[in-house]
Parts: C-alpha cells; structure tokens; sequence
C-alpha cells in the first residue's frame, strides 16, 4: 500500500521511529532506529504487514534493504521482526555472502535464527540476489546526548532486536570500555560482538 514517506522524524526510541508527514506521526518499526535523528526530514521506504489483529509498518534506508527484507519474511520460519534483526548488523554484504556460499554459522548468530531456519533462508534465498549486493548503509547520525545514555539507547535497542539480557549483559561492559560516541555506533559494535 505505502511506498515511502517523506517527512519529518520526530521521535526516535529503541525500536521505532515516528515520521510526520503533514501532521500526522506514523510509527515505524526499524531495523536500527539511531541511523534517524529527530527532527531530520528524511525518506523512509516502508512496507505494511497486516497479520491478525495487528498492523504495523516496517521501515528501511533504502530500496536494497527493503527488498532482502521481503526477502527474508518469505523464508518459512522468520517473521519480521527476526528479519530485522537480521537487518540490523547492517553487513548486508556478508548476509548475501553466507547465503551464496552455504554457511550457516554466519546466519545463525542472529537471534532467535536456529541452525533448521538458516538452512532454510539458504534454500529459499540463494541465487536471489545477483543485483542487490552493492549496499548504500549510509553515515551514523551525529551525537546528541552523553556516551552513557547512547550507550543505553544502543543497548535497549539490541533488546527490542530480541538479544536476551545475559547477552546483552556480556557485550555492556566491553562497550563501556570503547570511545563511541552515538547510539548506532554502539549497536552496531554490540551487534558485532554478539556475532562472535
């Protein structure tokens, strides 16, 4: 149904964005909220997912993101959310890689993705994405806040991934001893970790 919208992101939290569009906010369900700022006007590629008493909307960087989204939702077994979380180590390069080359140690660092559903996002996926290798992920949004509060905004952000706390626990106290400045820089640094 929706495209795009082209508007202004008024509110950035863990796991969504809210983006005005002539007054009215839409919530938007992102892979990595802290790649927004607020009150940045921006355009967000959105996908509508409609699933029994729920509607919701999905929102991506660009098309490429939003297309191996699609892509994972029809995998049997990987819901939104987990594709998602795929999404949001932002090493789509290395996600097309592990589907191409059959590993499945690579795809089942991801939360929630068991070693049955890695061998299945291989089955349905491999050789889908001839032209969507070259990714445009785009610049970490500039800091806005203190280092300990990006520190907790990247970590409430690895929970709403799907992270459990002793996961997210284990990466803490390494990500306290870093010099990351912003949110995203933190989440993506927890998200590499936890891929160990």
């Amino acid at each position: 149904m929706f495209e795009y919208l082209n508007g202004l992101i008024s509110i950035v939290t863990p796991s969504y964005i809210v983006v005005d569009v002539g007054g009215v906010g839409y919530k938007v369900q992102v892979a990595n909220p802290y790649r927004y700022e607020e009150n940045q006007k921006t355009r967000v590629f959105v996908e509508q997912i409609v699933r029994d008493n729920e509607q919701a909307l999905y929102g991506f960087y660009d098309l490429n993101e939003k297309n191996i989204f699609l892509h994972l939702i029809s995998v049997s077994g990987i819901g939104p959310k987990s594709a998602l979380a795929i999404l949001a180590g932002q090493d789509l390069q290395g996600l097309i890689h592990a589907i191409e080359n059959n590993d499945v140690k690579f795809l089942t660092k991801f939360p929630k993705i068991g070693k049955k559903t890695a061998q299945q996002i291989i089955l349905d996926l491999s050789g889908k994405f001839t032209s969507e290798g070259q990714m445009t992920l785009g610049q970490a949004p500039v800091a806005l806040t203190t280092a300990n509060q990006e520190l907790e905004d990247g970590l409430a952000a690895l929970d709403s991934l799907g992270y459990s706390p002793k996961e997210i626990s284990k990466v803490k106290s390494q990500l306290e001893k870093t010099n990351l400045k912003t949110a995203d820089e933190y989440l993506r640094a927890g998200l590499k970790l936890l891929s160990k």
